[in-house]
C-alpha cells in the first residue's frame, strides 16, 4: 500500500525549481535510499517530506493513515545536538512532544520510549548524560527518539555520518531491523554503496532527471554504472564485469 504518493511535483525555493517533475510512489515496508549529486535536491526532497515546504507544482499525499506530522526524523547531528545536557531517557521522551496535549508525559508515551530504547539496544545509557555518550551511542538515541514520533515511517538524514566503520555498520543493521519489524524508511545518503547492499529501493536525483527502483535494477541502470557499481551476483553483472567506483555527493 502507498504511503506517500509524489505525482509530477517540481519542488523548490523561491521559484527555482531544484527537482523537476518527480513522480514516485513510496509503499509500505520499503526502505528507500535518496542518492545524487550535490545539489540534485535530496535535502530539497526530504523537506517537502517532511512538510517543510510546499511543492512548486503537483502533489504530495499521504496514505494508509500516514499523517505528514506523524513521520519520524532523524537530522543530521549538530554541535546542539551533540552536546546536549540531559539523560538520554529524557532526549527519548522528547520525541513524543508532538503527541502530548498536557504539561506531563503520559504513561502510554512513557512506554513508548522504554519500548523503543529497547528496539534501539539503549536500556543500559538510560540514566547517563546524552552528552558524555560516543557518537554511535548518540546516534542511537536520537533514532529511539525518532521512533517515538512515528509508528509507520523514518526519514534518516546522513545517520553514520562521523560515524566509525564500526558503528556505522552496527547503525545500518539496526536501520534494516527496524525495517524489517515494518516500519518504511526514506534515507538520505552519500554512501552509494551502502545504499545499494541495504535498501530495497534507489532513488537518484540529477539536475535534469531521475532514476527510481530496486536496487538491482539500479545496478543495470545507465546512471547506477555511471556512478558505482557494487559486487553483484547475478550473471549479468559477471559478464559485464563491474567494478566499484566512488561516486555520489551529499
Amino acid at each position: 500500500m502507498s504511503l506517500v504518493r509524489i505525482e509530477n511535483a517540481s519542488m523548490g525555493y523561491e521559484g527555482k525549481v531544484i527537482v523537476p517533475s518527480l513522480s514516485i510512489n513510496i509503499n509500505d515496508g520499503d526502505y528507500v535510499c535518496i542518492v545524487g549529486e550535490n545539489g540534485s535536491g535530496k535535502t530539497t526532497l526530504m523537506k517537502c517530506l517532511l512538510g517543510l515546504i510546499k511543492p512548486l507544482s503537483g502533489s504530495v499525499s499521504f496514505g494508509d493513515g500516514l499523517k505528514q506530522n506523524e513521520i519520524g526524523y532523524l537530522p543530521q547531528q549538530t554541535v546542539l545536538q551533540k552536546d546536549f545536557p540531559a539523560s538520554v531517557y529524557e532526549v527519548v521522551l522528547s520525541g513524543c512532544l508532538n503527541k502530548k496535549h498536557t504539561l506531563f508525559y503520559s504513561k502510554e508515551q512513557k512506554k513508548m520510549a522504554i519500548a523503543n530504547m529497547e528496539k534501539t539496544g539503549i536500556i543500559p545509557l538510560k540514566k547517563k548524560c546524552f552528552r558524555e555518550l560516543s557518537g554511535g551511542q548518540k546516534q542511537r538515541v536520537m533514532l529511539a527518539r525518532a521512533l517515538c514520533a512515528t509508528h509507520k515511517m523514518l526519514i534518516l538524514d546522513e545517520p553514520v555520518t562521523g560515524l566509525d566503520p564500526m558503528a556505522s555498520t552496527d547503525m545500518y543493521q539496526l536501520i534494516k531491523n527496524l525495517n524489517k519489524s515494518g516500519i518504511t524508511i526514506v534515507m538520505v545518503s552519500h554512501d552509494i554503496t551502502a545504499a545499494v547492499n541495504n535498501s530495497s529501493k534507489i532513488l537518484h536525483l540529477s539536475k535534469n532527471d531521475y532514476f527510481y527502483g530496486t536496487a538491482h535494477q539500479y545496478l543495470h541502470s545507465e546512471i547506477g554504472r555511471k556512478f558505482m557499481i557494487t559486487d553483484c551476483p547475478c550473471d549479468d553483472c559477471q559478464h559485464h564485469g563491474h567494478i566499484k567506483r566512488n561516486g555520489g555527493g551529499q
